[in-house]
């Protein structure tokens, strides 16, 4: 079992995050830009912890050893039920470099993202903006 894992599945957001290089790169399933280094995704991860209701890892995938692991959940926010994958890379040292996030489908993606929002409050700017939200926001 990955590290990360059984971080997050006991409950211990700490280890988890100590489990990052200091200039860890993450891929939001609900942004574009990636956010770079560790005081940066720490935040987002306490945040997903209380968001997440009934979080599962159901199958991981990656040899021991190698850099590369897939590790594939289910969750709940609010009444929506997603599927999901944290794709993790290590460096040479053995801490996650590359952190990218996917979910399905896509109501539970937006689900999440409004969720994320009201958790982190305005700090997430367009996290939680819809395509349609945007556009009205927009000048014309």
């Amino acid at each position: 079992m990955h590290p990360f894992r059984a971080a997050v599945e006991a409950r211990d957001i700490d280890a988890a995050i100590s489990l990052l290089a200091d200039d860890v790169l993450f891929r939001s399933p609900v942004v574009f830009k990636p956010y770079r280094g560790r005081g940066s995704v720490a935040p987002l991860l306490i945040a997903v912890s209380r968001v997440f209701e009934g979080f599962r890892y159901v199958r991981e995938l990656g040899a021991p050893g190698t850099s590369d692991h897939a590790l594939l959940f289910e969750a709940r926010v609010g009444d929506r039920e997603l599927q999901g994958c944290d794709f993790l890379h290590t460096n040479a040292a053995g801490l996650i470099d590359e952190l990218m996030v996917i979910v399905r489908p896509l109501t539970a993606a937006l689900a999440l993202a409004e969720a994320m929002q009201r958790e982190l409050g305005s700090s997430t700017g367009e996290v939680a903006r819809t395509p349609d939200q945007r556009a009205a926001r927009s000048p014309r």
